[in-house]
């Protein structure tokens, strides 16, 4: 059977029969033969078939990636030619990129800019480790009298890295990037509805020069896949995106053997708008922060807190401005709001909709499932603003993942903070201010991982992304990730004149 390398690939799905699994170098069917049919979630279109891995795939996969750490060179090899090599994975991309954003559009029905920022994104990640592993390095600690202690980095090992839908090439870069960049080999279970350009990355990985077996893509089923790499005695990390309860399965799965986890789960992040605010700005940073990636973004602005001073003037100009949003095409640039996944996520956004109706809330905007005009078999839902709530609502506690957004009044700095924390998740928050003290304040307050001032932007290739509570633990996206995927070996050495004798023998 021919290697990657050996091999012409087309990248865009209409010129593929299949997409096959990524094993040890090589392009295969599943064990089984089995495959499934991957759709548009924007038009309904097939657009795909993939092949999907079963157990016996997965046993493969992992014995690829232990072989690989183990006897391979990749650990090895000088960290200068690790770093050569992620830099020309990010080249291949470059090269690459109008395809991988057609063939992510396709495979997830979101916007073009949405698509084309994901995929910037992911060719950063690559070029970002491979200029942060150069300086990855031990330490020497001061010891007393003729020691010394030296401490080493060391790759981890085998690693399992679950993708989510939702991002799925840019999160596929957030992984596979340190991981290999340390000397690990990895094993990527992409989400089972959107595969196609995680299984493209593993080629390119493959093309620029990453040996056999250390970059393996093996879609399928989470609950077969996924939880047999989780509980796989020869795997020694996950790293895991995707909801809170899931996550926590993971977690206990993992116990199991010890594995070393990290976890990027769910988030409900408030965003702040305090009376000083520059109300124009804090609209276009609300209406980016909840709609961008149609609101299926685990740190999406979700609940909203406005001034009571300020929160009339605020709420017309937000309605106004959610109204103008153009859902449909994806590939138009002036389309704004993409495709939601699937007509199941359409259901679950819609009952909390209908839940918050029920409980007493008023639907500003929005509300209904959306059919833009050509794309009538899609799954689509219109941007949404849900008034007069309360934390008692199942629509205000959990998390939606769709174009929702619940908004409620404060009165002071300490309703704020008390709101804004007052929820199991701690992943992104939003501060709206002029007041620069007021600013620091309230951002050392906020119970989560990432707090944005004056800005809707939470993640850039070097700032730590990760949450707090049940939005779990790990951070990634910044140097402080290589460590994730890291071993710390502690050297004691003595250099005396005269041997040692504890004992006094």
């Amino acid at each position: 059977m021919a290697t990657v390398k050996e091999q012409k690939f087309e990248t865009l799905a209409a010129k593929r029969e299949l997409y096959h699994l990524i094993i040890n170098g090589v392009r295969q069917e599943s064990a089984n033969g089995e495959t499934y049919k991957v759709f548009n979630p924007a038009t309904g279109e097939e657009i795909a078939t993939v092949a999907k891995a079963s157990k016996e795939d997965a046993e493969l996969a992992v014995q690829a990636a232990r072989n690989a750490f183990d006897f391979g060179k990749w650990r090895h090899f000088p960290v200068n030619k690790r770093s050569r090599t992620l830099n020309k994975i990010a080249s291949i991309m470059r090269a690459r990129f109008n395809e991988l954003v057609e063939l992510e559009i396709s495979d997830t029905g979101k916007s073009l800019a949405a698509a084309q920022g994901q995929v910037m994104q992911a060719i950063e990640d690559f070029e970002f480790y491979a200029g942060a592993i150069v300086s990855h390095r031990g330490a020497v600690n001061s010891m007393p009298g003729a020691f010394q202690n030296t401490t080493e980095k060391e790759p981890v090992g085998v690693c399992a890295q679950i993708i989510p839908w939702n991002y799925p090439m840019m999160m596929a870069a957030w992984k596979i990037a340190p991981a290999i960049a340390t000397g690990c080999s990895v094993i990527v279970k992409p989400a089972s509805l959107t595969p196609l350009t995680a299984i493209v990355l593993g080629e390119i990985c493959i093309e620029a020069g990453v040996p056999e077996g250390v970059v393996n893509v093996i879609p399928g089923s989470g609950s077969v896949v996924g939880n047999y790499l989780v509980e796989h005695e020869k795997v020694d990390k996950v790293a895991f995106t995707g909801s809170t309860p899931i996550g926590k399965d993971i977690m206990a799965r993992a116990s199991q053997t010890l594995k070393r986890v990290t976890l990027e789960l769910g988030g409900k992040s408030p965003s702040i708008v305090f009376e000083d605010a520059d109300i124009d700005a804090a609209v276009d940073g609300s209406l980016f922060g909840i709609f961008y990636n149609t609101g299926q973004s685990c740190e999406a602005r979700s609940r909203l807190y406005v001034h009571e001073k300020v929160y009339d003037e605020f709420i017309e100009k937000f309605v106004a401005k959610t109204k103008k949003l153009k859902l449909g095409n994806p590939f138009d640039k002036e389309t704004h709001v993409g495709a939601v996944i699937s007509q199941e996520q359409v259901d679950v956004i819609d009952s909390y909709v209908k839940s918050a109706e029920e409980d007493g809330a008023n639907i500003l905007t929005g509300g209904k499932p959306a059919a833009p005009e050509g794309y009538e078999n899609g799954c689509w839902y219109e941007p949404t603003i849900i008034a007069e709530t309360n934390h008692s609502m199942k629509a205000v506690r959990e998390e939606i993942f769709g174009p929702v957004v619940v908004v409620m009044k404060f009165k002071d700095e300490k309703e704020a903070v008390k709101l804004a924390n007052d929820s199991e998740y701690g992943l992104g928050s939003a501060i709206w201010t002029q007041d620069y003290g007021r600013a620091t304040r309230v951002s050392k307050q906020i119970q989560a991982g990432i707090v944005m001032v004056n800005c809707p932007f939470s993640a850039f290739p070097g700032t730590p992304f990760g949450g707090y509570k049940q939005s779990g633990f790990g951070r990634e996206l910044c140097i402080e990730t290589l460590d994730l995927y890291c071993e710390t070996k502690s050297i004691v050495s003595y250099y005396g004149s005269r041997p040692l004798n504890p004992f006094n023998l």
